[in-house]
């Protein structure tokens, strides 16, 4: 029944202008503003995307929002590094000082956006 259905993801923002900021010039994405007002479009590689909406009382997802598959992670983390992204680092995990945890899977390292969803670039193989 949704074989064909263009679906996306959606999350939400605390702040639109600094997310838009975010994601197209520190991430150096595509985004556009929505159909809708406090909505804003992020264009995915392969003609996916994601939207995002502004929520007044906005909490960050405890989880991973948006995974970024990558050729080499560690060029990746440095150049998100050099342009003001801080990768977190989590107790229990087997990561390394830059916060890329590997040995359990593709290698992964995660960060969050302004509003503090958590988003990652993981490895592609």
């Amino acid at each position: 029944m949704l074989r064909d259905s263009h679906a996306f993801s959606g999350f939400s923002s605390d702040d639109l202008a600094k997310s838009k900021q975010f994601y197209g010039q520190t991430l150096g994405l595509v985004v556009t503003d929505g159909e809708e007002k406090g909505v804003m479009n992020i264009h995915l590689g392969g003609g996916a995307r994601a939207i995002v909406y502004e929520k007044p009382d906005h909490e960050p997802a405890t989880f991973t929002v948006l995974n970024f598959p990558v050729k080499d992670i560690d060029e990746a983390v440095q150049k998100l590094s050099d342009a003001g992204v801080r990768f977190e680092k989590y107790e229990g995990f087997p990561q390394d000082v830059r916060g890329v945890m590997r040995g359990q899977g593709r290698a992964i390292a995660w960060f969050k956006d302004p509003a503090g969803n958590v988003l990652s670039l993981i490895e592609a193989q």
